[in-house]
């Protein structure tokens, strides 16, 4: 894995020097998401240059350096991710006369694009990857993002200069990157713990969307310096909403046998392409379903124990540790666990803003990080189980929004307009369940709203950020799927689009990439994902069994006992951090005075919020986290900046 980061000018630099070295401190910045080599490329007459940091994946000698160009010159490559299915389109390449000299994915992308255009080229790559093209022949910038989403790419502009790069702390490194904060995204960030793309923390910054590409020339970059919407350019080349329509509009006509031999096939077929790796390969295991079948099905197709890592927390009843030995010892893994106290987690806090670069507010992030760092002590690829949720309903959430939802379908519509109207005035209230939060529901159009008020945070986020108007997301549509499916589709649809990239993906990729680790998510092959979106409701869900599909093909490689689990999750105990060690840490953080000077959050908003949850009134714990993650990171953007301009 690696990192990519540049720079395009709306004209031809005044001199390549200058350039150059704004690009190699951009790349300088990502040097933990490649530390084996590094590169940078500059044509300063067209106002150009990339910076490329290297983990070596596949073929580990010199011919795979970036940025690379291609056989013919036209086109100059900064890339980061895997194309998993690439010798089987270096195949289809040789015989149409292109030749290569090592074994990267690199390469073969290169030569793809001459041969099938940018576009043609991405819909054939099964993978995860962001990449920038420089095309020399048209005098154009490409930025494109993988289907899912699972690795990252911003870009804005500092001062007239489009500026891009894997994460923001590149981007941050040229000097003339002030933009300031964007307010309407932060009630994102409070509303959801995280903030969707497109938006970023950043005005005038933005992240690429899956599926999309994004195409810029020296005019464009001009006309954007002063468009604050320049995300309206980006165009899908994969799309989830219109490929879910699609395949439930041709929808799995065989029995659940047929149905788990064929998702056993892909899954086996997935996890293998992920298995090719010139360097060590291991799986994260939770002992939970998706981690398991995983890890089953790595092990299947290994001639030698395949390397899993697991923690522990000492005295947690959360702990899932005991059950990933067992099912590693069971499977034959070469297994490795460790448990972790409270002051190991907390330890990883303070890093968090320079980990994430944007503030980031799933607390399981800590956790994540720790096994990360374990599993890097042993290989440099981790296999993941992220998606089975959202592709196979396994969120106990789905099924408290649909009886939600049901049981306001027999409420009469006076009632209705009765029990909206008093929603108004429950304010934060309503995130703590009971009346308030039935109130808040009852106004809904659409599943869509029983769903964001079932994951909302802050309800009225933008009474906590002076000046700031509620930015839209995808959870903001009555109904995602826009007619199509049933109501659990929908919601399935919205977390695929929404939180799996920005949430999950998100915290896979700074964890892993903190400590230089690729992490591959075989469930998220788009082969997969299309597949479990043709099937009936009754294979994922029967009763109150979720990822029934799932669970067979598991089923197929571990006793009955080890498949049948109740879900634990991979949280972190913030309540009883905030009221312990980090309550210094916190209460400095939201300091009435702190809050006034900075100017960014409300205290009249915050502190009540902080009083109760201290005097045991109200569990405001994930209010709270949310707002000590922007706080943290504030602090670390302004000392980051002032650094910069001094």
């Amino acid at each position: 894995m690696c990192g990519l980061a540049g720079v395009l000018l709306p004209q031809a630099a005044e001199g390549a020097e200058a350039l150059q070295q704004v690009a190699q401190a951009m790349g300088d910045a990502l040097h933990h998401r490649g530390p084996d080599d590094g590169g940078t490329w500059v044509d300063a007459r067209a106002g150009i240059a990339l910076a490329h940091r290297r983990l070596s994946i596949l073929d580990l000698s010199p011919l795979g350096h970036q940025p690379m160009d291609s056989s013919d010159g036209r086109y100059a490559i900064a890339y980061n991710g895997e194309v998993y299915n690439f010798a089987a389109l270096r195949a289809e390449l040789e015989p149409l006369g292109h030749a290569f000299r090592g074994h990267s994915d690199t390469e073969v992308l290169l030569a793809a694009f001459l041969q099938w255009g940018v576009e043609d080229t991405l819909s054939r790559c099964n993978g995860m990857f962001v990449l920038a093209l420089w095309d020399r022949q048209e005098q154009c910038l490409w930025l494109a993002r993988d289907r899912v989403g699972k690795k990252p790419l911003y870009y804005g502009w500092a001062g007239d200069a489009l500026v891009f790069g894997s994460e923001l702390k590149a981007l941050w490194q040229h000097p003339r990157f002030d933009n300031d904060i964007d307010r309407d995204a932060l009630t994102l960030l409070l509303r959801l713990d995280y903030i969707p793309a497109p938006h970023s923390i950043h005005e005038r910054c933005f992240k690429l969307m899956p599926g999309r590409v994004l195409r810029l020339d020296a005019a464009s970059v001009a006309a954007g310096a002063g468009n604050h919407r320049p995300d309206q350019a980006q165009r899908p080349f994969w799309d989830a909403r219109a490929r879910m329509q699609e395949a439930l509009a041709n929808p799995f006509q065989g029995s659940i046998e047929q149905a788990e031999a064929q998702l056993d096939a892909l899954l086996r077929d997935a996890v293998a392409l992920r298995m090719v790796a010139d360097v060590p390969v291991g799986v994260f295991l939770s002992g939970g379903t998706d981690s398991s079948l995983v890890a089953a099905l790595m092990q299947a197709q290994s001639s030698s124990p395949v390397h899993s890592f697991s923690i522990g927390f000492s005295g947690s009843h959360h702990d899932e540790a005991p059950l990933a030995s067992e099912l590693a010892q069971h499977l034959g893994c070469d297994h490795t666990e460790l448990y972790v106290s409270g002051a190991d987690a907390l330890a990883v806090v303070p890093t968090l803003p320079t980990m994430f670069d944007e503030p980031f507010a799933d607390a399981s992030q800590v956790p994540t990080a720790l096994v990360a760092r374990l599993a890097r002590q042993g290989v440099t690829v981790a296999l993941s189980g992220d998606g089975g949720d959202e592709l196979f309903f396994g969120y106990t959430r789905y099924q408290r929004a649909l009886r939600n939802w049901q049981m306001l379908g027999k409420v009469p519509a006076p009632l209705r307009r009765w029990m909206s109207g008093r929603a108004g005035s429950q304010g934060e209230a309503s995130r703590t369940g009971g009346l308030a939060a039935l109130l808040a529901e009852a106004g809904a159009r659409g599943i869509g709203d029983v769903y964001r008020n079932r994951i909302s945070r802050w309800r009225d986020p933008v009474a906590a950020v002076p000046g700031a108007r509620l930015a839209n997301s995808f959870y903001d549509l009555a109904d995602p799927l826009h007619g199509a499916g049933t109501p659990a589709d929908a919601m399935m649809l919205a977390d695929f689009v929404s939180y799996l990239p920005d949430d999950l993906l998100c915290k896979v990729d700074r964890t892993s990439m903190a400590v230089s680790l690729e992490a591959r998510a075989p469930l998220l092959d788009w082969r997969v994902a299309e597949f479990a979106w043709s099937l009936p409701m009754a294979f994922k869900r029967e009763h109150e069994t979720s990822k029934v599909l799932l669970k067979r093909v598991l089923g197929r490689y571990v006793p009955q006992g080890m498949v049948h689990r109740p879900k634990r999750g991979f949280g972190a105990p913030v309540s009883d951090w905030l009221k312990g060690d980090l309550r210094p840490w916190a209460e400095d953080l939201l300091q009435p005075a702190r809050l006034e000077r900075e100017g960014v959050l409300s205290a009249a908003a915050v502190q009540p919020l902080w009083r109760q949850f201290i005097g045991g009134q109200r569990k405001w714990h994930t209010h709270l986290w949310n707002v000590l993650m922007f706080q943290a990171w504030h602090a670390h953007w302004r000392d980051v900046r002032a650094t910069v301009a001094g």
